[in-house]
């Protein structure tokens, strides 16, 4: 190995990056050439300690407590943060129906990627089960008035028509979606929508996904959700 030979080295430092990932960077220093005698013992201690960085860097890269869900689509794979802390009610409720399995069958369809006016919905990837024979119970409307989420690039948020009629269609903004929270003009009634989590990694399959051909706001090839699973 190439770096049996030294006993000495710097320490190893963990960066991140927006995605979550690490990164290890080593600077080794030279000093005297090691006895063969104490190779093997030197090398078992190098390796245990480059072991347990990296099960330092991995827990410090996830501090938060909150629940993790992926969705594994065909475009590639999407992680949402569940703020149940914030918005307990609708983010539960998402957690609740990724365990029961009913989004087994969902898919990404709709997409707002411009609108006629210019000023709202300019990016919005949705889906959920509409279409499928899934039934998903509806819950209270949670508004941003009261969870004090706002609706910027990555953020998960329920779909609705009326207040209380949100079941398990969601969406994910693409960009500056805020005309969408509590007392804007995104939504008729001004109550806006119920934000209740954030893409953590996968934006680019999102981006993707938005970017896909489509037939007014419908995909021209819904995008499958294969499977969700709680990380």
């Amino acid at each position: 190995m190439f770096f049996a030979n030294f006993m000495e080295f710097n320490v190893i430092k963990c960066i991140f990056h927006e995605e979550g990932k690490h990164l290890l960077l080593m600077n080794f220093k030279s000093v005297a050439p090691m006895q063969p005698s104490s190779n093997v013992l030197f090398q078992r201690i190098f390796f245990c300690g480059i072991f347990i960085l990296l099960i330092s860097c991995n827990r410090a890269s996830n501090t938060s407590d909150l629940p993790v869900v992926r969705l594994v689509t065909t475009e590639g794979d999407i992680d949402i943060e569940l703020n149940v802390k914030q918005a307990p009610v609708t983010a539960k409720h998402f957690l609740e129906q990724v365990k029961l399995g009913k989004f087994r069958d969902a898919q990404f369809y709709r997409v707002l990627q411009s609108d006629p006016g210019g000023t709202y919905n300019t990016g919005i990837v949705q889906g959920g089960v509409h279409g499928t024979s899934v039934e998903i119970p509806s819950i209270p409307h949670e508004h941003t008035g009261t969870t004090s989420l706002t609706h910027t690039d990555g953020t998960v948020s329920m779909a609705r028509t009326t207040p209380g009629s949100a079941t398990g269609e969601f969406f994910i903004c693409v960009g500056d979606q805020t005309p969408l929270d509590y007392g804007r003009r995104g939504t008729a009634d001004s109550l806006g929508m119920a934000a209740f989590g954030k893409v953590i990694e996968g934006m680019k399959t999102v981006k993707k996904i938005h970017n896909l051909p489509a037939r007014g706001d419908r995909l021209v090839k819904p995008v499958q959700i294969r499977k969700v699973i709680v990380l």
